[in-house]
């Protein structure tokens, strides 16, 4: 058979396949996406698992006039290959070239633009009650992961929608995973649907066609609804989503292209919220990402043939703090664990082993996890709460309210702080120190190497009060410290003494300064390198008596200089009336980072070592430095 992708550029097309054609055309799909995620690296497994879900969709839906939102929208491969980007594919999270997420400035396909998790619900229903508002008949759906359901989030949209009479719908699509193995009561819940034998699919013709039946008719139907709850109650003990409102469909197998197609053509027969729980096995059609769909959930270019990662790091940030925890952890009881379902992404799978009892996985809920530590050191424990950069701003408020107003010792440890590369605008940490920085009774620290870290999660321990570590994903840079001081509250470190500009880096653009200055002193300019540590408390004493003496100073940082280094070394200035200073901050200033690697963004943005010395080789011969 001639293959049926190369006939497939578009929606229009697809719809033309007979169900053989379109079930080919999966096992294509699925071979394109290996081979590309395999050069590319990206999210594999959740893609293959939505193959067939995809089809279906774009086959039953009048997509784009019908919009889908797809919640994370790291599925989105299968989405985008049948709306047009076949042919990008091969750029896919490169720097210009097309998102790994739904992007609107790609696709009238992509109507929303999503990257984190739980809030699809949300936006369906503003869309859906704007259509009920302007009289369109179009429909709105949501595909969400059983993952993303834990997350409060979508939990409060469910209740909404489920009352709004809103034409919405929900997909399910239920695999049993998040990025690691799902957690909590829901997973419970979806557990027992899965494996009942008895669907649960309304009959809206059977139901018309009895109401029709002169005398008995609507007495039949009511002793129909009876027994069919009964029924329920039997089989499924508690209808949780047919009780908030929703007309529930389903299980459906979503490997059955022929079955879903029919499901949801039913579905567009019912008005008002409707969910449809579609069950799919994570990394589909790939031996390695089924055995092992958390590992291959986000992964770096790997070999087809053996699953094994290209140029995979020995050890990372994530790793060297989890291995740190635990030495801390046998030595005092106190120390828990707690995470948002991210427990081997943020390095705590050996503690889970070795402390079963004292890491709490809450699910893809941020803003509990945050809340739970706070209740839990109320109660004398020492909570440590690793979560991505990223994900931290989804808990802002249980950190000013729950854990800072009330000074609770709560260690925050922020992993793939600053850029992270190729998942683009949603995923950079650029915002942590920012946003941290404005909070009381906090202290923000950052490593330059994997010995720092070590010592500042110690650190950490004796400070009774709350505590943000911010590092970055990945490991270490190539460039060796001599010295690694202990750590003192507030006290930044000194590693190379200069006498025409002071520069001042926190956490791993400390080896980006020292970089910079070895490039100067060819160019006869004679650096001095500070080692912040500390955002806050900031060392005002010896950052203070460097710019006296040099008069030049620039910071270096991997976020934004609002709210940054940047912004604590100009208040510095200020409060201690330092008169005739040349400054320049380095950093991102006020943007959105798009997606590419975390070199090609770093030279865009100008913030490789040979941008930051060519930079201020200009502003010397421009007489703003002395």
């Amino acid at each position: 058979m001639e293959e049926v992708l190369k006939k497939v550029n578009c929606v229009k097309d697809l719809r033309k396949l007979n169900i053989k054609e379109k079930e080919k055309l999966a096992e294509e799909i699925r071979e394109l996406i290996i081979k590309t995620v395999s050069k590319n690296g990206g999210h594999l497994a959740s893609n293959l698992g939505v193959v067939e879900l995809t089809i279906a969709l774009h086959s039953v839906l009048r997509t784009p006039r019908d919009s889908i939102i797809w919640d994370v929208g790291h599925q989105t491969y299968v989405h985008k290959i049948l709306t047009g980007r076949k042919d990008k594919l091969y750029s896919l999270r490169q720097l210009k070239g097309i998102a790994g997420f739904p992007k609107t400035s790609e696709s009238e396909f992509d109507c929303f633009n999503t990257g984190h998790s739980s809030t699809s619900i949300s936006v369906a229903l503003g869309m859906a009650r704007a259509n009920k508002l302007e009289n369109k008949s179009d429909r709105v759906v949501a595909v969400i992961g059983d993952g993303a359901l834990t997350g409060g989030m979508a939990q409060e949209a469910l209740n909404d929608a489920g009352s709004s009479n809103a034409d919405i719908m929900v997909i399910l699509n239920d695999n049993g995973m998040s990025i690691s193995k799902n957690v909590g009561g829901i997973t419970y819940f979806l557990s027992k649907l899965r494996t009942k034998k008895f669907y649960t699919i309304t009959n809206s013709k059977l139901k018309s066609l009895m109401l029709k039946v002169p005398v008995v008719g609507k007495t039949v139907v009511k002793l129909a609804q009876k027994v069919k709850r009964g029924i329920k109650q039997i089989f499924i003990q508690k209808m949780y989503y047919e009780d908030m409102g929703f007309t529930y469909l389903g299980p459906v197998d979503g490997h059955n292209i022929e079955k879903l197609e029919s499901v949801l053509k039913t579905s567009k027969s019912i008005k008002g919220p409707i969910l449809i729980h579609v069950v799919t096995q994570k990394g589909k059609g790939y031996k390695y990402a089924e055995e092992n769909p958390d590992k291959f959930h986000s992964t770096s270019s790997f070999d087809i043939e053996t699953g094994l990662k290209n140029n995979e790091i020995k050890d990372d940030y994530s790793q060297v703090f989890g291995k740190k925890l635990i030495e801390l952890a046998k030595k005092d009881s106190k120390i828990v664990a707690i995470s948002a379902a991210m427990i081997d992404g943020t390095g705590l799978n050996e503690f889970k082993k070795q402390f079963p009892n004292r890491i709490f996985d809450v699910g893809i809920a941020e803003q509990h996890a945050v809340g739970m530590a706070a209740g839990m050191a109320k109660k004398g424990f020492k909570p440590v709460v690793p979560i991505y950069s990223s994900f931290y701003q989804r808990a802002f408020d249980q950190v000013v309210h729950d854990i800072c107003i009330q000074n609770l010792p709560v260690v925050m440890c922020v992993d793939r702080a600053g850029i992270v590369g190729k998942d683009g605008e949603t995923h950079q940490g650029i915002f942590d120190l920012a946003m941290f920085s404005m909070i009381p009774n906090i202290t923000i620290m950052a490593p330059k190497n994997f010995e720092e870290l070590e010592k500042m999660l110690e650190f950490a321990f004796t400070l009774n009060s709350p505590v943000v570590i911010r590092y970055p994903r990945g490991g270490e840079g190539k460039y060796k410290f001599e010295k690694c001081e202990n750590i003192q509250l507030g006290k930044a470190e000194v590693l190379k003494s200069g006498k025409d500009l002071t520069i001042v880096a926190i956490g791993k653009m400390v080896e980006r300064a020292m970089e910079v200055s070895e490039l100067l002193i060819d160019k006869g300019i004679s650096c001095e390198v500070i080692n912040a540590r500390f955002l806050k408390p900031l060392d005002y004493n010896i950052i203070e008596t460097s710019i006296r003496k040099t008069k030049n100073v620039i910071t270096i940082e991997d976020g934004l200089i609002h709210g940054g280094l940047g912004t604590s070394i100009t208040e510095l200035i200020n409060e201690c009336k330092i008169n005739n200073v040349n400054f320049k901050a380095y950093g991102y200033d006020d943007i959105f980072v798009k997606h590419g690697s975390v070199e090609e963004l770093e030279k865009l943005n100008g913030l490789d070592a040979e941008s930051i010395a060519l930079s201020i080789q200009i502003l010397e011969k421009l007489n703003e430095f002395k």
